[in-house]
């Protein structure tokens, strides 16, 4: 989980690692990974909503194939979505993620 305090925004943060043999393995990752919190994020904006607390739940997954792919433009976005905003950070972190994800 992230937060906010100020902006009064709580983000879910979903890491997988998925198999990427099918050509579709990144959107039925993204499904699941959405369907698994849908809930828990209704239930937050509801009772936020209810309330009248101002605040908004969200959810970011960052999905890499086992074989180190990933939607390179997707991963980078979210990344700045969530406030990293310097281009060479963002593409630091997304060479970092697919060195440790064939290291495994």
């Amino acid at each position: 989980l992230a937060f906010d305090k100020e902006k009064k925004i709580c983000v879910f943060l979903e890491y997988t690692r998925a198999m990427d043999t099918n050509e579709d393995w990144a959107e039925k990752k993204e499904q699941e990974e959405n369907d698994r919190y849908s809930s828990h994020l209704g239930f937050i904006n509801h009772l936020s909503h209810r309330e009248k607390s101002g605040w908004k739940a969200s959810q970011t997954n960052f999905t890499t194939g086992v074989r180190g792919s990933l939607h390179t433009n997707q991963f980078l976005m979210r990344l700045e979505s969530l406030g990293v905003k310097n281009t060479n950070t963002r593409e630091a972190i997304r060479n970092r993620k697919v060195q440790k994800t064939l290291s495994m």
